[in-house]
């Protein structure tokens, strides 16, 4: 059985356990990129509030993944103003691609390096999709690989060994 399987059988939406880590991803999601935002610019070159979606998403499946990706934008804006408001719908585009990517790559195939990198670029593609429809700006479209590609490559390397040492868990 898939890990993807594993983790859609432990983490029902009745079951506490899914609200404790959801609880747990959304509060990585609040205070990594608080420290982000302490650079200047700090959020778009790292994209930080992708990052424990991602892990989210590949250790608990998509029930704790979902839930992740769309609390914590809608709490870090309520909370902190950032992301700002007028980014939220790109944002939350992005966070729930990112885990419908990671549930079909979990299927699809083993964990591994390159399924991290598939799920990434995937959530990236789309949304520098619909972020051009949305506003028909293609250099705002694609800011997240011209200013946000360390980020990208946090997500791949940094998301791969964070849900590697978990698997562990």
């Amino acid at each position: 059985m898939s890990t993807a399987a594993l983790a859609s059988e432990k983490y029902t939406f009745g079951n506490y356990r899914t609200y404790l880590a959801v609880l747990a991803f959304v509060c990585g999601n609040i205070a990594v990129p608080q420290l982000c935002h302490l650079i200047p610019g700090g959020g778009l070159i790292f994209l930080p509030i992708y990052f424990f979606t991602l892990v989210a998403a590949f250790k608990c499946g998509w029930k704790v993944g979902l839930l992740t990706a769309v609390l914590s934008p809608l709490v870090n804006c309520a909370l902190f103003g950032m992301p700002p408001v007028a980014s939220l719908p790109a944002i939350l585009v992005k966070s729930v691609t990112l885990v419908l990517a990671v549930e079909v790559i979990s299927r699809k195939m083993e964990f591994s390096i390159l399924s991290v990198a598939i799920a990434v670029l995937a959530y990236q593609i789309v949304g520098m999709t619909v972020e051009f429809f949305m506003d028909l700006n293609f250099m705002h479209a694609i800011q997240d690989i011209r200013i946000g590609w360390p980020g990208i490559l946090i997500q791949i390397v940094g998301g791969y060994f964070a849900i590697k040492a978990l698997q562990r868990i």
